[in-house]
């Protein structure tokens, strides 16, 4: 599945089409920095946005203004819009916040949690377990299908929530951190360790163990900081300030 495919499928499971040119050009300008099309600190210059969304300047300049709200966009004053920087400092307060995010929104799921949230979690868990064994075996073209099942298992965890306003947070932060994941992926997933932290989250949802569901879940949301501490992907500082080419 071309990774285009993978994202219009992810934003398929939780956002209905776009009833404005507005929310069109914020979604397809919010997909391309997620994708890394736009780099971070690249100026969004509209005279080049209106050829490639091919949208006009107020429409394109209401959707960066939407975009800023994500923090995914920074507004420069006279200077107009930009992608906003990445830094590990900023992952480690974004890693931060999520992990909190996360395993409440899982843990009001298993407060709320009916038989139709059960056997959705088995449906999906049973699927991101058979990605996760071709996975293993690392067999070709596999890790855009995992990046999908495993988006579908994390969704079904969280979806018995009941919180619009917490789901709305966590799909900000989720977008906020894509960037940075697709980074961490760089190093590719850990099969073996990956599946069975997602094991475990599964085993815990089910005996309805909130407490030690979210602290599971915590540990599993900081994985891509760790890894890209680790790594040196990735500056403490600002990366982007500058304008890119």
């Amino acid at each position: 599945m071309p990774l285009e495919s993978l994202l219009a499928a992810s934003a398929s499971a939780t956002e209905a089409p776009p009833s404005t040119l507005i929310e069109a050009a914020y979604r397809h300008i919010r997909r391309d920095i997620v994708l890394g099309v736009h780099a971070p600190g690249e100026r969004l210059r509209i005279e080049q946005l209106k050829g490639r969304y091919a949208a006009s300047s107020g429409t394109l300049r209401e959707a960066l203004a939407l975009l800023v709200s994500d923090a995914l966009v920074v507004a420069q004053g006279q200077r107009g819009f930009s992608v906003a920087p990445m830094s590990l400092a900023d992952l480690t307060d974004l890693s931060y916040v999520r992990s909190l995010v996360e395993a409440e929104a899982a843990r009001q799921s298993l407060v709320h949690g009916d038989d139709d949230w059960e056997a959705r979690l088995v449906s999906t868990f049973h699927k991101l377990t058979r990605t996760e064994e071709r996975l293993a075996a690392r067999t070709a073209d596999v890790y855009e299908e995992w990046e999908l099942r495993n988006f579908e298992f994390h969704e079904a965890l969280v979806s018995a929530c009941g919180s619009p306003r917490l789901l709305s947070l966590r799909a900000m932060l989720h977008l906020q951190a894509e960037r940075y994941r697709r980074l961490s992926a760089l190093r590719g997933p850990r099969p073996g360790s990956v599946h069975s932290e997602h094991e475990q989250i599964f085993k815990l949802a089910l005996a309805r163990k909130g407490p030690e569901l979210a602290e599971v879940i915590r540990q599993h949301v900081r994985r891509s900081l760790d890894v890209i501490r680790d790594s040196g992907l990735l500056n403490e500082h600002t990366e982007g300030d500058g304008e890119a080419a």
